[in-house]
């Protein structure tokens, strides 16, 4: 299968590129873009409520993140009831005429972890209103079920906390969510390195969504790159279909009917 065939596919976007990244914590905007160019991801994410997108009086995203080449993912980071966050996707709609959208619900400031039970609420709203959401959540598969039920087009469980770079805290869960869903499973939050996405690709996720791993290495370009191919390796790995693990050795050149 070559790399053009293997198409990720969310709601009515298509895409080749597995690595969807972030816009925030850059030093400046050049280095989001020369970050976001070398990492070849498709989409990009932005917190409207803290990146300019809208205001073209100001320096803006956009000046240098082309809405004509990167699909532009607007996020709710920073609501904390599912009202701001519906509120919020709602002037981005408006706005820039974004449909795809990212919903993200907080508990609170310290751990950041997902509200669930307002995230659930704005997702019902955001779906009947023709939203295609792309949904942050805990790692927990019930929950990521009915996330999909509701018609969420995409289900992003954590890794670990934002921003943290713990890497994948319960691999087994994701493993769950990945078997039981029917929506693509997108690693978000607490990947901090490339082993991680790669991980989190091995395990059969269909993409990792990064950001502070990226922005905040002391060299972002090169952090871009290899997330990049590590996200590519970790796909190729899982289509490959590792080797079974062995409690013993099993000598790599077989003797089996050979006589000496």
């Amino acid at each position: 299968m070559s790399k053009n065939d293997d198409i990720f596919q969310v709601g009515s976007h298509q895409f080749k590129s597995r690595l969807i990244v972030g816009s925030g914590k850059y030093v400046d905007f050049p280095t989001t873009k020369a970050a976001t160019e070398a990492s070849d991801a498709e989409m990009i994410t932005v917190a409207v409520r803290r990146v300019n997108i809208t205001d073209a009086g100001k320096e803006s995203l956009l000046d240098y993140i082309d809405p004509k080449k990167y699909t532009i993912l607007p996020n709710t980071a920073g609501c904390f009831n599912a009202e701001d966050a519906v509120r919020t996707l709602r002037l981005a709609r408006e706005a820039g005429g974004w449909n795809l959208v990212k919903l993200e619900v907080l508990g609170d400031q310290q751990t950041l972890y997902p509200n669930v039970v307002e995230t659930i609420k704005a997702a019902k709203t955001l779906v009947s209103e023709g939203f295609e959401v792309m949904v942050y959540t805990n790692d927990d598969p019930i929950v990521a079920t009915r996330l999909e039920e509701i018609g969420c087009v995409a289900v992003m469980p954590l890794g670990n906390p934002i921003g943290s770079g713990r890497g994948l805290a319960n691999p087994f869960n994701i493993k769950v969510i990945v078997d039981r869903a029917n929506v693509p499973i997108v690693v978000d939050a607490g990947i901090g390195t490339a082993s991680d996405a790669a991980k989190a690709m091995e395990l059969g996720a269909d993409a990792v969504l990064i950001n502070t791993a990226i922005a905040e290495a002391n060299d972002p370009i090169n952090m871009a790159k290899a997330m990049r191919d590590a996200t590519s390796a970790g796909r190729r790995a899982y289509l490959a279909g590792r080797m079974p693990k062995r409690s013993f050795a099993s000598a790599s050149s077989p003797t089996d009917g050979y006589f000496w």
